[in-house]
């Protein structure tokens, strides 16, 4: 099979690999389509993921859907002919190649954990992997291109439970990528009052209006609230956006951060902020709320109140994934779609 591994910083080759085997608690998915996140794979791509700069080569994906086509023994909650998201490989059956997730391979694994929590064999003495409580089937009636966005969504309204946001709280969100994006339209949907966006690409403002949001600002402009916020979330990672994010706290407002922070220290200028507030930082998702959130946004799909068709921008087939990664740095991209035949 065609897998996508990174063999040293910034350089992608796409070699031949073993497809893999499953193992008892193991599903084999043929995948149908994957999308690039933007941050975390280019990160990986370019060595400046946290604990993966020594690991090259690797094999690169995290966000992929397929159609399982065998099943290890064991397995009780996957069948031939289910849709699977999140599939993986963490072994490549290629000696020196390590994994980087591996889930742009042309096949992956998708490991059956509701079924090893009831053997008792969900723990990592048993090479359980808290990644696998992710790896889900998807009801029959959501289509591939709509179930591979599951993949940012779900780690995306699983935050709004680590934030501890509710429906009315006004809320600020800096980056209008596809995870600030994100939280503009599942904050709309979930229910959240005002939202305002900061980001300084007009197409992604205005993607950011149409998405629910009532105000967008550029970096650097003057936020004025004649009520202060619930929450200022900080999709981008910057620790400079601490020291903007606290005075527009209310008292026992939370500053949210998403993702990998930038800079191994942070400061806080208490000075700027009430006297109550809230940090909170998600570095990494809490899996339960990521898989709890899927039934609420396949009914979002159903509904055709939330659709990858406004997230998707870019299509690519997996020979041309390296234009995919070139795009993402140009900062063209929202969402980079990878077709599989």
């Amino acid at each position: 099979m065609k897998s996508v591994i990174a063999i040293h910083p910034g350089q992608l080759e796409i070699l031949d690999t073993p497809i893999p085997n499953p193992g008892p608690y193991q599903a084999l998915v043929k995948t149908e389509y994957a999308c690039l996140c933007n941050r975390t794979d280019s990160e990986l791509l370019h060595g400046n993921f946290p604990g993966m700069a020594d690991k090259f080569p690797f094999a690169l994906g995290h966000e992929s859907v397929g159609i399982v086509i065998a099943v290890g023994e064991k397995v009780r909650n996957f069948a031939v002919g289910d849709r699977a998201v999140g599939g993986l490989s963490f072994d490549l059956q290629m000696e020196g190649v390590d994994s980087g997730w591996g889930g742009f391979g042309e096949y992956t694994l998708a490991n059956d954990h509701e079924a090893m929590l009831a053997d008792g064999v969900a723990d990592e003495t048993q090479g359980w992997f808290e990644v696998y409580e992710i790896q889900t089937k998807v009801d029959a009636d959501i289509p591939a291109e709509e179930a591979v966005l599951l993949c940012t969504w779900r780690e995306v309204l699983g935050a709004f439970r680590d934030f501890h946001l509710h429906p009315g709280d006004d809320v600020l969100i800096y980056g209008a990528g596809p995870v600030g994006l994100s939280f503009v339209k599942l904050g709309r949907l979930f229910g959240l009052g005002w939202i305002g966006i900061v980001d300084r690409h007009p197409d992604k403002q205005a993607k950011a209006l149409a998405f629910g949001a009532d105000e967008v600002f550029a970096p650097g402009q003057e936020i004025l609230r004649t009520k202060k916020l619930d929450a200022v979330i900080d999709a981008v990672g910057h620790p400079e956006i601490l020291q903007q994010g606290l005075p527009l706290l209310k008292r026992g407002g939370s500053h949210c951060i998403y993702g990998v922070l930038s800079h191994p220290v942070l400061h806080i200028d208490k000075s700027k902020a009430d006297f109550n507030f809230n940090l909170f930082v998600h570095q990494w998702p809490t899996r339960r709320y990521e898989r709890e959130s899927q039934p609420q946004l396949c009914q979002w799909i159903r509904e055709g109140k939330l659709t990858s068709a406004e997230f998707i921008t870019h299509r690519f087939p997996l020979a041309q994934i390296m234009e995919a990664f070139d795009e993402v740095a140009r900062r063209t991209v929202i969402k980079a779609l990878i077709e599989y035949s």
